[in-house]
């Protein structure tokens, strides 16, 4: 088969060289193209094996004569610290004055109360939907859990989704079908634009082991899955706000109840 290709080739590059081209290309440039694709068509053998060009770099000898350019002083000056073994100087040290990090003023804090969860925006979430990664399901359907969103991809787990998801209304305007969602937290503005194409948001609260064992439940089958976690005090006031859609309001709790009996109401009827 490799004599087969060589010949092919061959003739290729005779075919090239003779002037039967029409308009302005020139046969030299198609013979050029030839024997470069001849050349990377030759089989890979010990003899030809080598690096990149670029790949690798002589390693720099100092202290072999002047004529190299790194003799004597090995490229390292006359003297001072910068000259000696072991003379190099930490980041940030200006010779002994006050640094700049120490004559600036502080400003601002971390806050270690802060809570920063994965953005969701509508946007993506539609995007996702058309692509057929995603099926949102109706105001009277179970929810899409915060594990329907990881399979999907659209969120990734990192150390931030052990704070959960949080749904924003970026590209509001591209969502188009009605959806349910339950999240850890929304805002104002994307539950509006859900509950106006007839979709709903619940915002749920899940501890750090609740989450695990909503996204990788196959870790607790032996143990089975914990009790679901109450939100500490200064959360409570979040997920028992209406308005913020949270699943401890008394009408959400009372949404809820009506989709269940409505559900089971629609399986009895069914034959």
């Amino acid at each position: 088969s490799l004599l087969y290709v060589r010949m092919n080739l061959s003739s290729l590059l005779t075919l090239a060289k003779r002037p039967m081209l029409q308009g302005n290309c020139p046969s030299s440039l198609v013979a050029k193209c030839f024997s470069s694709v001849e050349a990377y068509a030759l089989p890979l053998r010990l003899n030809n094996l080598a690096d990149n060009p670029g790949a690798t770099k002589q390693r720099k000898r100092v202290g072999r004569g002047i004529g190299s350019g790194l003799g004597k002083t090995c490229g390292k000056g006359h003297k001072g610290q910068k000259a000696r073994a072991g003379g190099s100087i930490r980041r940030g040290f200006e010779g002994g004055q006050t640094p700049i990090y120490r004559t600036t003023p502080k400003s601002g804090f971390t806050n270690k109360f802060k809570i920063e969860r994965v953005p969701l925006n509508l946007g993506d979430l539609q995007m996702w939907a058309d692509m057929g990664r995603i099926r949102l399901p109706g105001p009277d359907e179970p929810p899409l859990t915060m594990k329907d969103l990881t399979d999907s991809g659209i969120v990734n787990f990192t150390k931030t989704l052990k704070k959960g998801v949080k749904l924003l209304a970026k590209g509001k305007e591209l969502l188009r079908a009605p959806v349910h969602l339950e999240v850890m937290g929304a805002s104002r503005e994307a539950i509006a634009a859900v509950e106006a194409r007839g979709g709903a948001v619940t915002a749920r609260y899940y501890n750090r082991l609740g989450l695990r064992a909503l996204l990788k439940p196959d870790k607790f089958e032996a143990k089975g899955v914990p009790k679901r976690a109450a939100p500490p005090p200064k959360l409570m006031p979040f997920y028992l706000d209406p308005e913020r859609r949270g699943y401890l309001a008394p009408e959400m709790q009372l949404r809820r109840l009506e989709r269940e009996r409505a559900a089971v109401g629609g399986a009895d009827a069914a034959p």
